[in-house]
C-alpha cells in the first residue's frame, strides 16, 4: 500500500487563504501520479490524512532560534504543523479529527476546504467528532476553539478515556465546553472497538506515557483496505506491558512517536530520561517487520531538535535507507 503525498505543506502564520486555492489542486495532482489503484483510492475513498507532524512546541518551535527553526521561519514550506491526523470519507463529507492541538485553526481550514460546496456542512459543524490520545499541550488544547468564543459547536462527540473525560469535566475552560453542550464526551474503553465513522473501526490501546492529568491512548484504525496504528506519544518501548511488535504484526502501517532521533541532540540529559523511544531504537526493534514487507513505519511528532528535519540530510537518509519513512504534513493513507 502506497500513500499519496501532497507536496505543499499546510498553512503557516496566516497563510490559510492560500490553502483554499491550493488544496483542490493537490487532490488533482495526487490523481495524476503514476497508475496505482491504491493511491487513487487514497484520494477518493475513506482515508487517514496527516494534518501535522511536529512535536507540541511546533516547528518552528516556540521561542527557539536554532538553525532548523530559523530556516522554517524563513521558508514556510519547511515548517510543520503540530501533530494531528484526521479520518476522512470524502464521499459523505465525514471527518473526524484525531487530537486537537494549538494549530487547530489551520487544520480545520484544510479539512473544510474540500467541502465548502456542501450546504449542510455549516460553519458551526466543521468536523463530525474528535478522538483524543492524551492531555498534553499539543493534543487537546485546541478543543477550546470549539467553545462559545469561537466555533460554538453543539454536542460535538469527543471520544476519550474515562480519566480524560473526568479531567475535561473537572477543569476549566474545558468544563464549560461540557456544561454548555459544545462537546459531548464519549468515554471509550481500552480494546473495545467503536465506529467514529461508518465502516471505520477504531480500538483504543493503552500507551505508557507521562500521565500527569489523564492516561494515554494509541489508536488502532481499521478500514476495508488497511489497518493503521497511530501512537504519536509513548514512553520507551521497554515500558510497554506487552511487546509492541505483537500489536504491529497485525497492522499495515504504523505512525509512531519520533520525538527524538538520538540522545545526542539534547546535551546534558541522559538517554533514559528522555521518555520517548529514540528513532534509532525504534528502527532496531522493528527492522525485521519492515524488512519482511509486512509493515510500513512512518515517523511523526518530531521535536525541533531532531536532525531528520535538516539541514544535514544524513539522519533522514539513514532512516530511508533502512526502509523507514518520515511522515509529512498532507500524507494520506487509504482505509
Amino acid at each position: 500500500m502506497q500513500p499519496c503525498v501532497k507536496t505543499v505543506r499546510p498553512p503557516w502564520q496566516g497563510r490559510a487563504i492560500i490553502w483554499l486555492l491550493v488544496v483542490p489542486a493537490l487532490a488533482f495532482s495526487c490523481a495524476l501520479q503514476p497508475p496505482d489503484e491504491r493511491v487513487e483510492e487514497a484520494v477518493t475513498g475513506p482515508k487517514l490524512v496527516v494534518l501535522g507532524t511536529a512535536q507540541d512546541g511546533g516547528f518552528p518551535h516556540a521561542a527557539c532560534a536554532c538553525v532548523r527553526c530559523e530556516a522554517a521561519r524563513l521558508d514556510p514550506s519547511v515548517a510543520r504543523l503540530i501533530t494531528s491526523i484526521a479520518l476522512v470519507d470524502d464521499s459523505a463529507a465525514h471527518r473526524v479529527l484525531v487530537d486537537a492541538g494549538p494549530d487547530i485553526r489551520a487544520q480545520l481550514e484544510i479539512l473544510q476546504s474540500a467541502h465548502r460546496e456542501r450546504p449542510d456542512r455549516v460553519d458551526r459543524s466543521p468536523v463530525d467528532g474528535v478522538m483524543l490520545t492524551h492531555a498534553h499541550l499539543g493534543h487537546y488544547t485546541g478543543l477550546a476553539f470549539f467553545g462559545f468564543e469561537a466555533v460554538h459547536t453543539t454536542d460535538l462527540p469527543v471520544w476519550c478515556s474515562a480519566p480524560m473525560a473526568d479531567y475535561l469535566r473537572g477543569n476549566g475552560p474545558w468544563s464549560q465546553l461540557v456544561r454548555i453542550g459544545n462537546i459531548l464526551l464519549q468515554e471509550i474503553e481500552p480494546f473495545k472497538p467503536f465506529e467514529p465513522l461508518p465502516g471505520i473501526e477504531v480500538t483504543a490501546v493503552p500507551v505508557p506515557h507521562r500521565d500527569e492529568y489523564a492516561d494515554t491512548f494509541g489508536f488502532l484504525i481499521k478500514g476495508a483496505r488497511s489497518t493503521v496504528f497511530y501512537a504519536p506519544d509513548t514512553d520507551s518501548w521497554d515500558h510497554w506491558p506487552r511487546p509492541v511488535t505483537e500489536l504491529l504484526e497485525k497492522v499495515d502501517v504504523a505512525i509512531l512517536d519520533a520525538t527524538f532521533y538520538s540522545a545526542d541532540e539534547l546535551p546534558g540529559r541522559r538517554a533514559e530520561e528522555i521518555g520517548h523511544p529514540l528513532i534509532a531504537v525504534t528502527m532496531d526493534l522493528l527492522q525485521p517487520l519492515v524488512d519482511s514487507g509486512r509493515l510500513q513505519v512512518w515517523f511523526t511528532h518530531m521535536n525541533h531538535s531532531n536532525p531528520v528535519l535538516g539541514p544535514d540530510p544524513a539522519a533522514r537518509n539513514e532512516v530511508e535507507r533502512r526502509g523507514f519513512h518520515i511522515a509529512e504534513d498532507g500524507l494520506e493513507f487509504p482505509l
